[in-house]
C-alpha cells in the first residue's frame, strides 16, 4: 500500500496474460481433488502424485510473483501430498 497523505492506495496485481502454467496448475489441482474425493483407495496414489505436480507449479508461481504466503501454503500441501504417496506405497 502506498501512503499519500491520509489516503491509502492499494496496488492490485493485474496479469495482462495468464500463462499456460497457471492453467495447467489449476487443471491438475482439479484433477487431483476429483481423484482424491472419489473414494477409491486404489487410485488415491494417483491423486496425490498429481497434487505433487500441481503444488510444484503453484510454488514456482508464488515465488515468481513474490507471493510468499501462497508459496508457503502450497509447500505445506506439497508436503502432505508427499506424505500421502509415501503412506500409500508403504
Amino acid at each position: 500500500m502506498e501512503d499519500r497523505g491520509t489516503t491509502k492506495i492499494m496496488k492490485i496485481r493485474y496479469y495482462k496474460k495468464i500463462d499456460g502454467w497457471r492453467w495447467l496448475g489449476f487443471i491438475l489441482a482439479m484433477v487431483s481433488a476429483f481423484t482424491l474425493s472419489g473414494g477409491n483407495p486404489n487410485v488415491q496414489w494417483m491423486g496425490w502424485a498429481v497434487a505433487l505436480i500441481s503444488c510444484s507449479i503453484w510454488i514456482y508461481m508464488g515465488i515468481k510473483d513474490k507471493d510468499t504466503p501462497r508459496a508457503l501454503m502450497e509447500l505445506m500441501y506439497l508436503l502432505l501430498a508427499v506424505r500421502g504417496v509415501w503412506n500409500w506405497l508403504s
